[in-house]
């Protein structure tokens, strides 16, 4: 954890720096596609997390809910960076059923697999015909 600057963090560099996302880039364009709220309101870029802030972070399927525990504007391994925050019991249970549910097809994204070649030929006059 970073010992100076610790009271003046941007929200797109903490999360980055916790690893949530690769890049500073793709942390704020999370951010600032509404992807990351706080309090029930989306955030900017800009805005520095405070510790015991709760966060709700969308990625793909998932929806994970992290209270702020530190803060740091260095990038490091996964085990420290996994002290930056906590994921509250009720976030962890609710992507454990949702990746379970996904697991066993629950989410109707089942498919017989690729067209075949009149299928495809349907589908191409039918975006044709717009």
């Amino acid at each position: 954890m970073s010992e100076k600057d610790d009271d003046k963090v941007r929200l797109d560099k903490w999360l980055w720096a916790a690893r949530f996302y690769k890049t500073r880039a793709l942390a704020k364009e999370a951010i600032e596609g509404g992807k990351v709220h706080c309090r029930g309101e989306r955030c900017k870029p800009g805005k520095e997390p405070k510790i015991g802030e709760e966060y709700v972070l969308r990625t793909g399927f998932d929806e994970r809910t992290v209270v702020v525990k530190a803060l740091s504007v260095v990038r490091r391994g996964a085990p420290e960076a996994q002290q930056l925050y906590e994921e509250t019991a009720d976030s962890l249970k609710r992507r454990e059923e949702a990746a379970a549910l996904r697991k066993a097809g629950a989410l109707g994204l089942q498919t017989d697999g690729r067209p075949s070649k009149k299928q495809r030929r349907q589908l191409q006059h039918f975006r044709d015909w717009e």
